[in-house]
């Protein structure tokens, strides 16, 4: 398969969490509903899917052969979707952290639950259209077919690696679960 149609595949159920995410902000700022449980399962899906496993594949191998190439990690195209990969990361740490709390949130606490839910999506989505239709056209551009080919083969063995562990039925699995519990409206 092509890696860079793996990668927008994921993006794809990337972005259905990121609806089931919202539907649960909304719902929490709507009733001040004290989602503790249902947000760990949101900060486990985008730190183990979203990051570890769709950002590793960037990071690791496609970044890595765009840079063998020239793209730059100081300014350009990379410079930017790693700067945007922190900031999610940032952004996740404050959910986590929401989530850890021991005691049922406070209005306060809920207001930044949905600030940080928003804030979050809204920079996943912008983050997946460049990525979408501008760094994987321009990676398809610069690589050879030899430097793409060893591109397909590390992703083929990146989720080779995850589906031996069981991982990746896994997040699956809480994908499908997540977008089943808080279906957009």
């Amino acid at each position: 398969m092509d890696p860079i149609d793996v990668l927008m595949q994921e993006h794809q159920v990337i972005l259905r969490v990121i609806d089931a995410a919202e539907a649960f902000a909304a719902q929490v700022d709507r009733t001040g509903h004290d989602g503790r449980a249902e947000l760990a399962e949101f900060v486990t899906f985008i730190r183990e899917y979203a990051d570890a496993r769709h950002h590793g594949k960037e990071e690791d191998i496609l970044f890595e052969a765009m840079q063998e190439v020239g793209f730059s990690t100081e300014s350009g195209p990379l410079a930017v979707m790693l700067h945007e990969h922190t900031e999610g990361r940032r952004l996740v740490r404050e959910l986590a952290e929401a989530a850890a709390t021991p005691a049922p949130w406070s209005p306060a606490e809920c207001s930044a639950v949905v600030g940080a839910v928003e804030s979050y999506a809204a920079l996943l989505r912008n983050h997946i259209w460049k990525e979408d239709n501008i760094l994987y056209p321009a990676a398809q551009n610069a690589l050879d077919e030899t430097a793409y080919g060893v591109v397909a083969q590390r992703v083929k063995s990146f989720d080779g690696e995850w589906t031996a562990k069981g991982k990746l039925s896994e997040l699956d699995a809480l994908a499908e679960k997540l977008i089943a519990r808080a279906p957009r409206a």
